[in-house]
C-alpha cells in the first residue's frame, strides 16, 4: 500500500489591499511571489528578476505548488516565509501603486526602527542596568552611612543612659550645687562686674 502525500497546510499571515497572502506549510513555510506583486501594483518580473541578482535571495526562489487567487493549484515562485520581510523591506515606493505606496513606506520605517531596536538593544539593555544599579549603589551608601550615623548614636545614649542610671545621690547633690558661669559669652567689663 502506498503512503498518501500529507495535504500542505496553508493558512493567511498578512492581508494587502485587501489581497489575502498565504503561506504554504510542506515542510517549510513558502510564500507566493506573484500574489504579493499584484497586491503592490508592483511589476512581478521585476521584482523576480530583482531577487534572482540578490545575493542572499536568489538560492531561496524555488517553484512551488499553491493554490492561486482562483481557488486551481499551480505552479508558482516562491519566497521561504523568513525572507519574506527582508525581500518586502527592498521594493521602492515609487514603483507600487498610488493606493500602496503609504502602507509600503510605514512597513519600510517600521523595519528601520525594528532593525534599529535589535542592534541596539543589548547597548540599551547595558546602559539601563547600570543606571538603575547606580542609583541603588547611591542609596546603599545613605542608608550605610546612616546606620553608622544611627549606631554611632546608639552607643552615646547607651552610655548617657548609663550614666544616668548611676548617678547617685551624691552626685546629683554636687552637680547640683555647682554653679556654671559661661564667660565665654561676656565681655570684659560685663566680666569684671560680675566678679565685684
Amino acid at each position: 500500500m502506498e503512503k498518501s502525500e500529507k495535504p500542505a497546510m496553508v493558512s493567511t499571515v498578512a492581508t494587502i489591499n485587501n489581497s489575502q497572502i498565504v503561506v504554504i506549510e510542506n515542510g517549510e513555510k513558502k510564500v507566493a511571489i506573484k500574489p504579493i506583486c499584484d497586491a503592490l501594483g508592483v511589476a512581478y518580473q521585476g521584482q523576480i528578476e530583482k531577487l534572482k541578482q540578490d545575493e542572499i535571495l536568489s538560492s531561496t526562489v524555488m517553484p512551488s505548488m499553491m493554490v492561486g487567487a482562483d481557488g486551481k493549484q499551480r505552479e508558482m515562485q516562491t519566497i521561504p516565509f523568513m525572507f519574506v520581510f527582508g525581500w518586502l523591506f527592498t521594493i521602492n515606493p515609487k514603483n507600487v501603486a498610488p493606493e500602496s505606496k503609504e502602507a509600503v513606506i510605514r512597513y519600510k520605517k517600521e523595519c528601520y526602527i525594528a532593525l534599529y531596536e535589535h542592534f541596539t538593544e543589548l547597548d540599551d539593555y547595558l546602559k539601563y542596568r547600570t543606571e538603575i544599579s547606580e542609583n541603588i549603589w547611591e542609596e546603599v551608601e545613605e542608608a550605610r552611612d546612616g546606620f553608622k550615623f544611627a549606631r554611632t548614636r546608639l552607643e552615646a545614649l547607651k552610655t548617657q543612659f548609663a550614666n544616668a542610671r548611676a548617678l547617685t545621690l551624691a552626685d546629683y547633690k554636687e552637680q547640683k550645687s555647682q554653679m556654671s558661669i559661661d564667660f565665654s559669652a561676656q565681655s570684659p567689663q560685663q566680666s569684671e562686674r560680675a566678679l565685684s
